[in-house]
């Protein structure tokens, strides 16, 4: 025999190669006839289905197995599947050389017959994976089809699942009074919210108006809490009470990135500071700005009383701004030539009476809405809880109301006297239409009026009334109890209104007999 230098190796090499290449074809073999069997089966179970729907037909249990699909997981199947037929393809090619042209180990007939055999092996081995990458192409595009069709079918299900409840408009509604979809509670309007009164998509919670907001009051997105307010309804992502801004955790604060209770500025960590980047109480602080330490007392500004407070005339603990009196409060009365602004507990607005209010003029606890008397309003002029109204406006006596100038509960729709109405202007339960008269409820004069015995335009409650605005000027937009609207200075003499809470006589006033203009 004549054998050349180096030969066996290079054979050697190359067997092993293919030795491999036939170990890995097996195991795609067998993957691949599995593949198959699973695909003839969502195939058979996709024909079955498609049958029953297309014709109408009940299909018995005994009949056929069930398949439970997640048609975002058979897409990720799909896409997996994808890469993996990437990766056996280019294992596949890479092996097509060495294997398919291996060399002879010496001269003779024998190493050469040996070579050739070895070598027409690796072609009909590409030639099965070629066949098998085809197979595997046409199971993937099946699989695919399959998830649109489940993606599909899943939709179509879900907007035709019937409301359980009353006043409902929409589908797949669970309680009363809700407009949208998918929502379990009353008052609702918008997609997949949980609880009462919310305005947008997936809150948990009441009042809450935006997205993705837990607890009640809130507005802007991703706000865990109370009163909370991002300054977009595409912002938020506060935790706590009556902030407002961006990404604050704790009380009171106004701005962005802040940590605590009653900061004004940016990515502060403590309480009662003004600034950025302070991290400490109130005029006792270390800057990582400029890595400088301060400390001039336990009060910084000129006026405080207490302890911790930064900017001027606060009294109390810890607050930010002007003129508050008590914990964590921030901001500035810009509304009345007064000195006094926010009283109570991590109010982040103006001219708010106690606790975790965001917006201004409220009386209450969570409100991030304005004027209103209550708890957990996002929207303005509630007296209630709960109340999302439309846009800034809500006008609402009751609570779970997400549309505007309802007097009841669990309404979505507008000026309606009653619960569960998810149309407008009605007056009793469970109405989705609209009735096309000037007011809802009783004895009421003007227009957009709901409730008993109110005079003017835009009222809810009972025995409420708006006159003397000049030059055609709004007369209206109370809700409560025993209100009276009548110009001031504050809003000048065409507005009479904006009132909210119980025997209130004025305009902008939120409470119980006139307590905000107190202040």
């Amino acid at each position: 025999m004549c054998w050349r230098p180096g030969a066996h190796a290079v054979a050697a090499n190359q067997i092993e190669a293919l030795v491999e290449s036939e170990s890995r074809h097996k195991a795609a073999v067998q993957l691949l006839e599995t593949a198959r069997g699973v695909a003839e089966t969502l195939a058979h179970h996709h024909h079955l289905i498609h049958h029953c729907m297309t014709s109408g037909l009940l299909i018995k249990v005994a009949d056929m197995s069930f398949v439970i699909a997640d048609p975002e997981f058979v897409t990720a199947a799909a896409s997996d599947l994808a890469n993996i037929g990437s990766t056996i393809s280019t294992a596949t090619a890479g092996a097509a050389a060495p294997t398919t042209g291996v060399l002879a180990a010496g001269a003779d007939e024998v190493s050469a017959t040996i070579a050739t055999l070895f070598g027409a092996h690796a072609q009909a081995y590409q030639a099965l994976s070629a066949q098998a990458a085809t197979f595997h192409q046409q199971f993937v595009a099946l699989m695919s089809a399959g998830s649109s069709a489940y993606a599909t079918a899943e939709n179509s299900n879900a907007s035709t699942l019937p409301n359980l409840g009353i006043g409902n408009k929409g589908s797949g509604n669970l309680g009363n009074g809700n407009t949208g979809s998918g929502n379990i509670g009353g008052g609702n309007t918008g997609n997949s919210n949980l609880g009462g009164g919310n305005s947008g998509s997936q809150n948990a919670g009441s009042g809450n108006y935006g997205s993705g907001n837990f607890g009640g009051g809130n507005e802007g997105s991703g706000n865990i809490g109370f009163g909370n307010q991002g300054s977009s309804l595409s912002t938020g992502h506060n935790v706590g009470l009556g902030n407002t801004g961006t990404n604050n955790v704790g009380f009171g604060n106004a701005g962005n990135g802040n940590t605590g209770g009653g900061n004004t500025g940016n990515n502060n960590v403590g309480f009662g500071l003004t600034g950025n980047n302070l991290v400490g109480f109130g005029n006792a602080y270390y800057n990582t700005a400029n890595g400088q330490f301060t400390f001039t007392g336990l009060n910084s500004g000129s006026g405080n009383i207490g302890i911790g407070n930064s900017g001027t005339n606060n009294i109390g603990f810890f607050n930010s701004g002007h003129g508050n009196i008590g914990m964590f409060n921030t901001g500035t009365n810009t509304f009345t030539g007064s000195g006094f602004n926010n009283f109570g507990f991590g109010n982040s607005g103006e001219l708010n009476n106690g606790f975790g209010n965001s917006g201004d003029i409220n009386f209450g606890l969570g409100n991030s809405g304005s004027a209103n008397t209550g708890s957990g309003n996002s929207g303005g002029f509630n007296t209630g809880f709960g109340n999302s109204g439309s846009s800034s406006i809500g006008i609402n006596t009751g609570f779970w109301n997400s549309g505007p100038a309802n007097t009841g509960f669990a309404n979505s729709g507008e000026v309606n006297t009653g619960f569960g109405n998810a149309g407008n202007l009605n007056t009793g339960a469970g109405y989705i239409t609209n009735s096309g008269l000037s007011n809802s409820g009783f004895g009421n004069t003007g227009v957009d009026n709901s409730g008993f015995g109110n005079t003017g335009e835009g009222i809810s409650g009972i025995f409420n009334k708006a006159s003397g605005a000049s030059g055609g000027g709004l007369n209206g937009y109370i809700s409560g109890i025993f209100n009276t609207g009548v110009p001031n200075a504050t809003f000048g003499s065409t507005i009479s209104g904006y009132d909210s809470g119980l025997l209130n006589t004025g305009t902008g006033i939120a409470g119980l007999l006139n307590f905000a203009t107190l202040f």
